[in-house]
């Protein structure tokens, strides 16, 4: 079992690698069992078609079900849980070639990546509302409190693929402040109640 887990994950390791450096397209499987170093027939063993590569990448490796949103709250304080949350995506997300590559090229041409991220997304609206429940402590108009989700998975999906790697720290504290900012302002429209809009 172990090495079959092992064979799997070394095929999705050379598929990510390629689909990033040459595009879906252009990459031929026999160049993924070559960089896996695995027989052609096994790699379509585990992957039956070219696309279930694709669609693995894009579907286990964005899996945001690795995160438990109980050890992101802190109660009374949805600003910095959100923020708990961000910076726990990015710890998960470090230097994906998945998330800074090929989602956003291959999401206009592909089907099963706009199926899968979109999934992905639906998934990480669900974490988010229940990590704003849980911190909050509070009942929220459902509608609000989906509206502010979509809003702070918006906000995450902009920055996961920067136009260059936030090394430097002052683009580092850009970042932080900009989301910290953002937080503040989605939780603040959460807490009190909006003006009916004028007639």
């Amino acid at each position: 079992m172990g090495e079959t887990a092992n064979t799997r994950a070394r095929i999705l390791d050379a598929a990510e690698t390629l689909f990033a450096r040459n595009g879906f397209d252009a990459t031929a499987t026999s160049a993924v069992a070559t960089l896996a170093a695995v027989p052609k027939g096994l790699l379509f063993y585990y992957f039956p078609a070219k696309t279930d590569l694709l669609r693995a990448l894009v579907g286990e490796r964005m899996d945001a079900a690795t995160i438990e949103f109980e050890s992101v709250v802190e109660h009374g304080n949805p600003v910095r849980s959100l923020l708990n949350l961000a910076s726990r995506l990015r710890e998960a997300q470090h230097d994906s070639d998945v998330l800074r590559v090929i989602i956003w090229r291959e999401e206009r041409t592909h089907p099963e990546v706009r199926a899968s991220l979109g999934e992905h997304r639906r998934h990480l609206q669900d974490v988010v509302e229940r990590v704003l429940q849980q911190s909050l402590g509070k009942a929220i108009p459902a509608a609000r409190m989906r509206a502010a989700a979509r809003a702070w998975v918006a906000v995450l999906a902009d920055r996961s693929i920067p136009d260059r790697p936030a090394n430097q720290p002052s683009d580092a504290e850009r970042s932080n402040v900009f989301l910290a900012e953002v937080a503040e302002l989605i939780c603040d429209g959460l807490l009190h109640e909006t003006a009916s809009p004028a007639r």
